[in-house]
């Protein structure tokens, strides 16, 4: 389906491999110009470049999504140039697994901040201009297991859930400026983060997925394509759980 962009700009972070990848080739197929951050500026290097090589628009800005400081420097920079960010896909996370009893202070707060306080910063930073436009569209990448929970990842999914409710929030705050935000949830994606499964948990997991497959990472570039377009106007304070059928 071809998506109705004009001009648009879009700023993906965690764009340096899977998930976040494949939604900025995505988004730059429909004809968005894309900004690929990563901390690794190899990473978001390579994906911009592979994006370039494909015909699309892109450009890397490698950023430590968890520190304030240059997250808001690197907007700013990113306006003066640009003018304006259309589309922000908050996408960057990280997993620092341990039981509860076991989890130091670092591991809690490296993935609070990385996953949660980023989306915070990445929306402060660039919403504003998008206020000024009167349009914009933020999709948030959250997880089912902000949803379920799962033992051994207190941390990652407290921050999962932290984005449903700052999903909603911003969504009220902004919706008279024309601009949506909305959150998808991955359930059990084929990334390199998954691939280090043994066969016995794939196979427990699949046990608990209706469709008895993991999806692949189109499955979620597609949804939050549609949730940057025009298309998607009268949606927004929503949670898209993308998970072949786990949440029902």
């Amino acid at each position: 389906m071809k998506l109705t962009f004009e001009n648009r700009k879009a700023l993906v972070t965690g764009a340096g491999r899977g998930i976040g990848k494949a939604i900025a080739e995505e988004l730059a197929r429909q004809g968005v110009h894309v900004i690929c951050v990563s901390q690794n500026p190899a990473s978001c290097g390579a994906a911009a470049e592979a994006i370039q090589a494909s015909g699309g628009s892109a450009e890397a800005q490698a950023v430590d999504v968890s520190d304030s400081a240059a997250v808001q420097a690197a907007a700013d920079s990113l306006l003066k140039e640009h003018g304006t960010i259309d589309i922000l896909v908050n996408n960057a996370g990280i997993t620092r697994d341990t039981l509860v009893m076991r989890m130091k202070d670092e591991e809690w707060d490296a993935v609070i901040r990385t996953n949660l306080n980023s989306c915070f910063y990445w929306s402060r930073a660039l919403m504003q201009s998008m206020a000024r436009k009167r349009w914009g569209r933020v999709i948030n990448i959250s997880s089912v297991i902000g949803l379920m929970g799962n033992a051994g990842q207190a941390n990652y999914a407290a921050a999962k859930a932290g984005i449903f409710g700052l999903t909603k929030s911003l969504a009220r705050e902004f919706s008279k400026r024309n601009i949506t935000v909305n959150a998808v949830a991955p359930g059990f994606i084929k990334t390199d983060m998954t691939e280090v499964l043994n066969e016995e948990v794939t196979q427990a997991i699949l046990q608990q997925i209706p469709l008895k497959r993991l999806g692949d990472v189109a499955d979620i570039s597609n949804i939050v394509a549609f949730l940057a377009s025009e298309e998607s106007g009268y949606i927004t304070g929503q949670t898209f759980t993308v998970d072949g059928g786990m949440v029902m």
